[in-house]
């Protein structure tokens, strides 16, 4: 039987060579530049000068994802409904509306010293891409034949949109505040976590919390939302967030530090994640990144290595206005009818005419929700709307730290998203540095949606500086899981968010990093794609108590004993187990949250195993034997469930298979070509283990489709042990060898080297491409 523990490192043979050379004139770049292409698809960049190293970033980058980029390009310039039609003008509303509106030398120029020159460099060299497939349209992948349209050109407003890193807890506000409506402020502490502080959810008395049932956030949310060619995936609770630790040289075999991490989103085609090595004068770093971005946001350079996962940070506040009946144009704000600010723009719609719209901008931000009947309106106030702001991008100054204080000072500039920063450097320090813009509020929490006349606003924002850190922890190690970390002498705490993932993963990390002492890469990889689940550890001995009256569930039950809380692809109780929690979940929460307030306020697992394990807190009376009877009722369904989509058979029940517990990947246009396309296209499916709190995290669905589709762990012993892997490809053209080499290693856990030298990366070089200028007339 395959295990989860059992790792396969893919390594390919000492002896590889070279197998093609070409080179190719490039306009836009200014010396020559080499690129060798590995095996596993990773371009190797070597350029003479920054401008060149940057440029060809874009432009490599652009060839093997073109798609891709025009997706990006789309949903940044609010032009989607050109593409999709009607379904795109909202989206395209919310682009313009939260589109960055300041000075954009301040915000190139926050990334790094040379931002501008960097950003314009790597637009440069996207750009050159599209211009040849202008020349020469057979360059063009299948997907714009399809659809009938050509690559657009970028500008760096392109690359700095905040439109893949929004949604900090707007909707949560709105979700709250209508919830006030049929409950008070206590009962909603009751079912939520709230953690390490204690929030204000009362609702100033000039907001009526029934008005907050408008769609107040339609633009907002429509912003986040894939392009709707179709709805390709399953309506699922995502995994938010990522693992990453480090672990000091005194607790591994090498006698150096090792740093791994793997950021968890979205699993698709192609991969959210982009590999390059990049190498000029200053510069030599590798890893992982959005494909849009220039620089390396997870990696390493000759110095140390680093990593991120989600840190909660509470960026955004709703806003509501009480609107000049004279003029809907006006908003009141300290006692006087105030202006907003209005900008017409044209929205190109296919198929349809030109859509005209107005968008509306208070002091505060952009307006989302008109109501001139009522006289009121709704704005999202959004920290990611300042300057420096853009995803990842404060990576750039990262991506060349020597040293912990260096690589601290370039984390002063990473704003959005928030996150649990780790280094780890050849001289054999560990540190971790909570990053995020976090605005401050002096009088109220930001968990309700609140007036915006004036009485409520913010005063600064806390800098980075003062966000937690560690250097050295003294336990030799320090993992984080998007759990609530920060100990418990932070000296500000009103800094903090008040709500965190679930600890389960984070729990599960600890546990296996405090009983190792001499800690390799294989063992930190048995980490990430562990699948050991601490929720099933706490439920599943109390189901086993229960007396079930049941026969098929009884029979059921006996594949549950002796079980050791893994959820192996190969597993039958893995699957009976995932079946149930599910059924207790959703029965729990029925139970638990009031009828009005279920689609608004969803308890998170951490609760809803607290009161299982606590019954007189779900329970008023007879709690113990009202929770056995639970317990028996959910296991039946749960049993009764698994038959009608498994069939009767137990031992056809095992959780990682193509009607249970897989990964199939479809293109999001494989609807509108022929079948053998389609078989090039869509991948899958093939079975997968865990879930969403186990450290080889994914959604709930049975189809994955989030998860780490990027991993990396780095023995700074040595660079060229590090490994990585992607899914399902480096490329997004089905015609590339390098579109699906990745995805069946990736689904089986295995694993590829990241060569660093020069020596290694030849040896394994699959390609060499000169990119040298074009010949001057």
């Amino acid at each position: 039987m395959t295990s989860y523990w059992k790792i396969i490192l893919l390594l390919i043979p000492f002896s590889w060579a070279c197998s093609t050379e070409k080179q190719q004139a490039v306009t836009g770049i200014l010396e020559e530049v080499v690129v060798q292409r590995d095996t596993w698809g990773i371009n190797h960049i070597e350029a003479k000068n920054e401008h060149d190293l940057f440029f060809a970033q874009g432009y490599l980058a652009a060839k093997d994802r073109l798609f891709q980029f025009e997706l990006w390009r789309r949903k940044a310039t609010g032009t989607t409904a050109a593409l999709v039609g009607p379904a795109g003008i909202q989206s395209d509303i919310g682009a313009r509306l939260l589109r960055y509106r300041k000075d954009m030398d301040a915000e190139l120029n926050h990334y790094h010293p040379n931002g501008k020159a960097i950003i314009e460099a790597y637009v440069a060299g996207v750009n050159a891409y599209i211009e040849e497939t202008r020349k020469d349209p057979s360059l063009l992948p299948f997907e714009f034949t399809t659809l009938g349209i050509e690559p657009g050109f970028w500008t760096p407003e392109v690359v700095i949109s905040r439109h893949n890193g929004i949604r900090s807890n707007a909707q949560q506000e709105l979700s709250i505040g209508r919830a006030l409506a049929q409950v008070d402020a206590q009962k909603i502490k009751e079912l939520l976590w709230f953690h390490p502080g204690d929030p204000d959810l009362n609702l100033d008395p000039s907001i009526d919390p029934n008005w907050l049932a408008a769609d107040l956030l339609q633009p907002y949310l429509a912003l986040g939302e894939d392009i709707p060619f179709e709805d390709l995936f399953e309506s699922e609770e995502m995994p938010e967030g990522s693992n990453n630790w480090i672990i000091s040289g005194a607790r591994t075999q090498s006698g150096f530090p090792i740093l791994a991490n793997d950021p968890h989103r979205r699993i698709a085609l192609p991969s959210l994640r982009y590999m390059v090595h990049l190498k000029a004068p200053g510069w030599n770093v590798i890893g992982g990144g959005e494909p849009v971005i220039p620089g390396v946001s997870i990696g390493h350079n000759e110095h140390g290595a680093w990593g991120l996962t989600i840190f909660q940070s509470d960026a955004e506040d709703l806003y509501v206005y009480e609107l000049n009946p004279s003029n809907p144009n006006q908003y009141k704000y300290q006692s006087e009818w105030e202006d907003m600010t209005m900008v017409e723009e044209l929205i190109q719609v296919k198929g349809k005419q030109d859509t005209l719209v107005t968008l509306r901008f208070t002091r505060h931000g952009p307006v989302t929700y008109m109501d001139t009947k009522n006289q009121r309106a709704s704005a999202v106030r959004a920290a990611w709307l300042e300057p420096g702001a853009a995803p990842y991008l404060a990576s750039l100054r990262m991506n060349q730290a020597t040293t912990w204080a260096e690589f601290q000072e370039a984390c002063t500039y990473s704003f959005i998203p928030g996150e649990n920063m780790i280094w780890a450097d050849k001289s054999g320090t560990i540190g971790w540095q909570a990053v995020g813009i976090t605005p401050k509020r002096p009088n109220f929490s930001g968990m309700v949606p609140v007036p915006g006349d004036g009485r409520y606003e913010w005063d600064g924002y806390w800098p980075n500086s003062l966000k937690p850190s560690l250097t050295n922890p003294e336990k030799g190690y320090w993992g984080t899981a998007n759990q609530h970390v920060t100990p418990d002498n932070y000296p500000y705490p009103e800094a903090l968010a008040y709500t965190w993932s679930d600890p389960f993963r984070g729990n599960r990390v600890n546990e296996v990093l405090q009983k190792d002492s001499s800690a390799t890469i294989a063992t930190s990889i048995a980490l990430q794609v562990d699948v050991t689940a601490i929720p099933a550890r706490l439920l599943t001995p109390l189901l086993l108590q229960v007396p079930m009256t049941d026969p098929k569930g009884q029979e059921a039950l006996t594949w549950m004993k002796d079980w050791d809380y893994q959820l192996l692809p190969e597993s039958v109780a893995a699957g009976m187990y995932v079946a149930w929690e599910k059924v207790l979940v959703k029965e729990v929460r029925s139970r638990k949250v009031p009828l009005a307030i279920q689609g608004l306020i969803q308890p998170q697992l951490t609760r809803i195993i607290d009161w299982v394990m606590h019954p007189e807190k779900l329970f008023p009376e007879n709690a113990l034997q009202q929770r056995d009877r639970l317990l028996a009722q959910t296991w039946s369904t749960a049993v009764e469930e698994l038959s009608k989509s498994l069939g009767p058979n137990l031992a056809q029940w095992t959780y990682g298979q193509a009607a249970y517990k897989h990964i199939a990947l479809q293109h999001p246009l494989s609807k509108w070509v022929d079948a053998q396309l389609q078989q090039q296209v869509n991948l899958g499916p093939l079975p997968r283990g865990g879930y969403p709190n186990t450290p080889a995290a994914n959604g709930s669905g049975n189809n994955q489709t989030a998860g780490a589709s990027f991993r990396m762990v780095t023995d700074l012993a040595d660079w060229d042990l590090t490994q990585m892997t992607n899914t399902p490809g480096q490329s997004g053209d089905p015609q590339s060898p390098f579109y699906k080499n990745l995805f069946e290693d990736w689904a089986k856990d295995r694993y590829f080297p990241a060569y660093f030298s020069e020596k290694k990366i030849k040896q394994h070089t699959s390609e060499l491409i000169l990119l040298i200028p074009t010949p001057s007339r």
